[in-house]
């Protein structure tokens, strides 16, 4: 891990997480495209996650093979890592964006530390300190604010789909995060976790996958449909969980979380930019505080792991 933290290549590293916040942004981008095409949510993963798997199980054939060893007794956790955890995100995200703002489902997703902290006391029986109770009521009051159920802007309901979709999402990468601790307290990578997780949750994949949506949706958007499908399944997944995984070597996982929070407020910005969502005061109100909110939850549970 870097000390010298004024040095140019610590800098360079400290934008890794960063650059990944802004990627898992812009996955509302992708989704949206895909769905105005007519393809479900069960095929746009599978198009996404086998690109994924792909690519890095060739990287890591190429860079380590040891990483791609795994003992069978540890087979579970990479089984509930991929299911209940990456495959749940994905599946509760994707239906988040599509019947609410980019910016509401990102800072849905982003309460997963929530969670995480309400999985600690009731099983693992960590105390709720007072400034945890601050922040996780912080936290729920700007989700509140930027979901717009205090606001009737052009007499749009907020969608109770999205909200609990988006909760869900979050809630299932709370159970992401505790199958990949426990991957990691048995000696495994974070290459070799994410890798595997993401085979899991493709092998789930596969039935419901609709192949001759999957055709005619590249036969209409031929030629450039195939490569906006790998630009999907490269910025979305791939090189924010590299992007990522080489920042947690250099620096610790409570300041990479924390560089990651730039998410939210991407999402924002590109449903703005793509979509003409227009944020408003209380919106942005509630992105600075539900951020600022996670930033210090995330800093607390680091500082207490």
């Amino acid at each position: 891990m870097y000390h010298k933290t004024d040095s140019p290549k610590f800098r360079a590293i400290l934008i890794l997480p960063v650059l990944s916040g802004i990627m898992w942004g812009s996955g509302g981008v992708f989704v949206r495209r895909f769905d105005a095409m007519g393809m479900d949510n069960f095929t746009m993963l599978f198009t996404r996650i086998i690109v994924s798997v792909t690519l890095l199980g060739i990287g890591l054939f190429l860079y380590d093979r040891s990483l791609l060893k795994i003992r069978l007794r540890d087979l579970w956790v990479f089984l509930g890592g991929g299911i209940l955890g990456m495959f749940g995100i994905n599946l509760t995200y994707n239906e988040a964006i599509g019947h609410g703002t980019l910016a509401l489902a990102s800072v849905l997703l982003s309460m997963s530390p929530l969670f995480v902290v309400t999985f600690s006391v009731l099983f693992f029986h960590e105390k709720m300190t007072l400034q945890k109770g601050i922040c996780m009521a912080v936290a729920l009051l700007g989700c509140v604010l930027v979901s717009g159920v205090l606001e009737n802007i052009s007499g749009s309901p907020v969608s109770p789909i999205a909200v609990l979709c988006g909760i869900g999402s979050a809630f299932f990468y709370a159970l992401y995060s505790i199958f990949s601790k426990a991957a990691m307290e048995r000696g495994y990578h974070a290459l070799t976790i994410t890798f595997y997780c993401l085979a899991a949750s493709l092998i789930f994949l596969i039935p419901g996958t609709d192949w001759d949506c999957i055709g005619t949706t590249i036969e209409k958007g031929w030629p450039w449909m195939p490569w906006f499908m790998l630009l999907h399944s490269l910025i979305t997944s791939t090189l924010p969980y590299v992007f990522y995984t080489i920042g947690l070597s250099c620096i610790d996982a409570g300041t990479a979380s924390i560089l990651a929070a730039s998410e939210p407020a991407a999402a924002m910005l590109f449903g703005f930019l793509f979509f003409a969502e227009q944020p408003t005061l209380l919106s942005f109100l509630g992105l600075v505080l539900t951020t600022a909110a996670i930033i210090i939850l995330s800093r607390t549970q680091a500082g207490s792991s």
